[in-house]
């Protein structure tokens, strides 16, 4: 790893060392076993600007793009519309928050999603391991981050525009206040 010149060659090394494994194990047994893994891969390699590469179970890898500036391993229907939004014009805390949220729909959402939740931001050109937290389900700060999304998001409900029946109704009921 530390001779490639690129995360996607670095991607491949990891995929071909990964299908290895899975070659050696399934071989020692005889009972069928799934021994499929995913791996995310991120870093900067010299200058080049820092990267992510999934990884799949075949050792084929994509990576994030400024369309899509995250990739997501697991389940995918129930925060990623939350993911959507993040652009590459985010800072990375804004779009860390908005991957925290996706994370805590998800684990309201599924049962096969659990604790701890954790994070971990690295800046380019920087080796000092970056910014990482770890937290159990109901930990301060994500009750507090889900108690002020649930607000949030029932506010902007209350803002969207009403059906054309509602307009008609509403507009009766100002016109029947006011004529009192």
């Amino acid at each position: 790893m530390r001779t490639v010149p690129s995360l996607d060659l670095a991607a491949d090394y990891v995929g071909s060392i990964r299908a290895e494994v899975q070659q050696r194990h399934a071989r020692r047994h005889s009972e069928p076993t799934d021994f499929t893994a995913s791996f995310l891969l991120g870093g900067q390699i010299g200058s080049a600007p820092p990267g992510l590469r999934l990884i799949y179970p075949q050792g084929n890898a994509i990576h994030e793009s400024s369309e899509h500036p995250f990739l997501q391993m697991g389940e995918v229907q129930y925060g990623k519309p939350l993911l959507d939004m993040v652009t590459s014009q985010w800072s990375l805390e804004a779009a860390a928050r908005c991957a925290l949220v996706s994370m805590d729909t998800t684990l309201q959402s599924n049962l096969s999603v659990g604790p701890p939740v954790e994070l971990l931001i690295l800046t380019g050109d920087r080796l000092d391991g970056g910014r990482h937290l770890r937290w159990g389900s109901e930990h301060l700060f994500l009750r507090e981050l889900r108690s002020q999304w649930h607000q949030g998001l029932a506010a902007a409900i209350g803002r969207l525009p009403p059906f054309p029946w509602e307009e008609s109704s509403l507009n009766r009921e100002k016109t029947y206040k006011n004529a009192r």
